[in-house]
C-alpha cells in the first residue's frame, strides 16, 4: 500500500469519526461538513508527516539494506540504486525471502561442518589402521631380534602391504583434491567407448575369476560408438565401477556392462547382482570414505575414495552419474558421456567433426 493511500485512509477514518460525533451533539449538517473537511486536512498533514518521518523512512532504509545485501555490490552497481515505490508492501516479501536464503545458507554450513567432522574422523581411522599395523609388525620383529627369520619375513611382507595401502590412500586423496579444485585438466579426445570397455574388462578378467564373477559385454555393442572425453580418466571411471561390482558382487554372480545411445549422449551402465545397497545410503554413496558396511569394506580393502573420484571425473566432463539399487538384488551405476559429433563430407560419408 502506498504512503498517500495509507495516510488518506487513516485521515478519512478520523474525520468520519469526529464528524459523526459532532452531528450527534449539534444535529447540524453544515457543522458536520466543516468538521469533516478540517479534520481530514489536518489529520492528513499530521499523519503524512509522522508516518513519513518516523515509520516510512525507516522501512525504506530497511528495505534498501536488504535489497542491496541480496543483490551484492557488483550487481547493485550495475543496476544502479533501486528503492521500491511501495516498500511497505514489498518489505515483508523481501524479509521473508532474505530469511529463507539465510536459513538455507545456515543449513548448508551445518551440513558442511558435519561432513568435515565425519571426513576428519574417517581419514584419521583410515591412516591409523595401517600405521598401527606397521608399527605392530616392526615391534614384533625387534622384540624377536630377527631370530625367527620366517616370521620376520612374513611380518615385513604384511608391513609392506600396509605401506602400499597408505601410498594408495595418499595418491587418491591427492587426486580427488586436484579434481575438486580443477587442477587436473580434462584432455578431450575422440575414441570408441566399446573398445575401451573391452580393454578394461580384459584387464580385470583375472580379478573377476578370483571372485568367481562373470563379466558380460554383449556382442550387440560391437558397433562402434564414438565419444568425446578424456580417455585415461574414463578408463579410471570404468575400472573403479567394475572393480566395485567385483568387491561387492556375489560369488558365481555376473557383472554386466550396457550401452544406451541417447540424443547426443551415451549412457554407460554397470550392473551387478550382489548384496545391493539400502535406499537410505544411496544419497551419500559418492561421499569420500563413506561405507555402508565398514567392517566388510575394510576387509575387502581400497581407499574408500573410488566412487568419490568417479563422481568428480564424470562431473568434470559436465556429465551425470547415478545409482539405483535394491538390497539383496544388486546395484546399477550409470554415467553419461558426450557423443563425438559427426559431419558429412562431399562424398556423403560420415566423418568425425574436429
Amino acid at each position: 500500500m502506498k504512503l498517500r493511500v495509507l495516510v488518506f485512509i487513516n485521515a478519512f477514518a478520523v474525520a468520519v469519526t469526529l464528524s459523526i460525533a459532532n452531528y450527534y451533539f449539534q444535529q447540524s449538517l453544515h457543522a458536520v461538513l466543516v468538521t469533516f473537511s478540517a479534520t481530514f486536512i489536518i489529520s492528513y498533514i499530521i499523519f503524512y508527516y509522522l508516518i513519513e518521518k518516523y515509520i516510512y523512512s525507516k522501512i525504506k532504509l530497511i528495505y534498501k539494506q536488504i535489497h542491496n545485501l541480496k543483490l551484492g555490490r557488483d550487481l547493485r552497481d550495475a543496476l544502479g540504486e533501486h528503492v521500491s515505490a511501495d516498500p511497505i508492501s514489498d518489505v515483508q516479501q523481501e524479509v521473508k525471502e532474505w530469511a529463507n536464503q539465510k536459513k538455507g545458507e545456515i543449513e548448508v554450513l551445518r551440513a558442511q561442518e558435519k561432513f568435515r567432522r565425519e571426513f576428519l574422523s574417517n581419514i584419521s581411522h583410515e591412516f591409523k589402521t595401517p600405521l598401527f599395523a606397521i608399527q605392530g609388525y616392526i615391534d614384533a620383529i625387534e622384540d624377536d631380534d630377527f631370530e625367527d627369520k620366517d616370521m620376520a619375513r612374513e611380518f615385513l611382507q604384511k608391513a609392506a602391504r600396509n605401506v602400499e595401502r597408505l601410498s594408495f590412500l595418499i595418491k587418491d586423496l591427492d587426486e580427488i583434491s586436484k579434481l575438486e579444485t580443477g587442477q587436473i585438466a580434462i584432455n578431450y579426445t575422440k575414441f570408441k567407448i566399446n573398445d575401451l570397455i573391452k580393454e578394461v574388462l580384459e584387464n580385470l578378467e583375472m580379478k573377476a575369476k578370483k571372485h568367481h564373477i562373470k563379466l558380460v559385454f554383449k556382442e550387440k555393442y560391437d558397433e562402434s560408438i564414438m565419444v568425446n572425453a578424456d580417455k585415461q580418466k574414463i578408463t579410471q571411471v570404468l575400472t573403479n565401477l567394475i572393480d566395485n561390482s567385483l568387491k561387492y558382487g556375489k560369488e558365481g554372480g555376473t557383472t554386466g556392462i550396457s550401452l544406451f545411445e541417447l540424443h547426443d549422449q551415451v549412457l554407460v551402465e554397470i550392473t551387478d547382482d550382489g548384496i545391493g545397497i539400502e535406499e537410505k545410503y544411496l544419497p551419500r554413496l559418492f561421499e569420500r570414505f563413506f561405507r555402508t558396511d565398514s567392517s566388510r569394506s575394510r576387509q575387502i580393502g581400497g581407499s574408500g575414495l573410488g566412487l568419490a573420484i568417479v563422481k568428480h571425473i564424470v562431473e568434470a566432463h559436465d556429465q551425470t552419474i547415478n545409482v539405483r539399487s535394491t538390497e539383496g538384488l544388486g546395484s546399477t551405476f550409470g554415467f553419461t558421456l558426450q557423443k563425438a559429433k559427426q559431419q558429412i563430407n562431399i562424398a556423403g560419408i560420415p566423418v568425425l567433426k574436429s
